[in-house]
């Protein structure tokens, strides 16, 4: 059978897509709902908190002016140490993302061979995911030494969900007459996994794969709160640690920081997958 070509998944051919134009309405929305939220930003810190409260919540000037342009003062303050913050979190969330890869993709690959083992282990899944993070935080810092692997564990508990889920949805919604092509050809289980089941499962693969970049970050930033030990690391901790310190400017800086640092990685897995993938279909939506 060395002989035999076996037929890849057939994917339609799309049409041209059509040349991308600017179209004023798609930055109009955006643009309303933001002043909207500076206007009730100020209104809140300025009209509705008490004057012995508005410290906690700076208007946005103040922010931009005591959090942002500001290097650094003292230890702690100024945007110098934000930034190293968070490129610690960073770190700790793509080298937890890539060990939830491997793990989420092998779980899903071995429970795609077998009924009776996707029936056996999905309860478990969805346990880990629904587990709160806070109830385990005594159990992790028993079982597991370091607070590197600690907070390293948590990013893969947080993240590994929605890999297992899309792949393993992936692979086994492959064309059922594809895999019946491949019987007759006497394929062997290894070839239909890469010439058949993968590549179909591509796009849900990277769906999970987005979602799972943001559950990371989120998961750096949770084990930042939770397992850090001297000195301060991740942007999780120093949000706490200016939380402590009522630095209400520095506060809601790292908060705006660690937001983009979640909307930069899921943008670049999403760009990773147009990359990769590409247009598998066109979606023509009303204007």
């Amino acid at each position: 059978m060395s002989d035999v070509i076996y037929q890849q998944p057939i994917i339609e051919e799309s049409l041209p897509e059509p040349k991308k134009r600017f179209v004023f309405s798609d930055y109009l929305g955006p643009s309303i709902v933001f002043v909207i939220f500076i206007g009730l930003w100020y209104l809140l810190s300025d009209v509705i908190l008490p004057p012995e409260k508005r410290f906690l919540l700076p208007t946005p000037h103040k922010v931009i002016n005591e959090g942002f342009l500001v290097w650094r003062t003292g230890e702690r303050r100024g945007f110098q140490p934000i930034l190293v913050s968070v490129w610690d979190t960073a770190k700790v969330a793509l080298i937890g993302l890539a060990i939830t890869i491997v793990i989420g993709m092998f779980l899903a690959i071995i429970m795609s061979t077998s009924r009776w083992l996707e029936r056996a282990t999905w309860p478990y899944l969805v346990a880990v995911q629904s587990a709160p993070i806070l109830a385990l935080t005594p159990l992790i810092r028993a079982l597991i030494d370091g607070t590197q692997k600690q907070r390293l564990f948590v990013v893969v508990l947080i993240a590994i969900f929605p890999i297992v889920s899309n792949t393993l949805f992936g692979l086994v919604s492959a064309d059922k007459s594809q895999h019946e092509l491949f019987t007759l050809q006497g394929a062997s289980r290894w070839t239909r996994l890469t010439k058949l089941q993968f590549p179909a499962a591509l796009p849900n693969i990277f769906v999970g794969l987005r979602i799972s970049a943001g559950l990371a970050v989120i998961g750096a930033v949770v084990g930042d709160f939770y397992f850090r030990q001297g000195g301060v690391v991740g942007i999780g901790a120093q949000i706490d640690v200016y939380r402590n310190r009522l630095w209400g400017a520095e506060l809601i800086t790292s908060i705006i920081m660690a937001s983009v640092l979640g909307l930069v990685v899921f943008l670049a897995f999403g760009l990773l997958s147009r990359r990769a993938i590409g247009k598998w279909h066109i979606t023509n939506r009303g204007q």
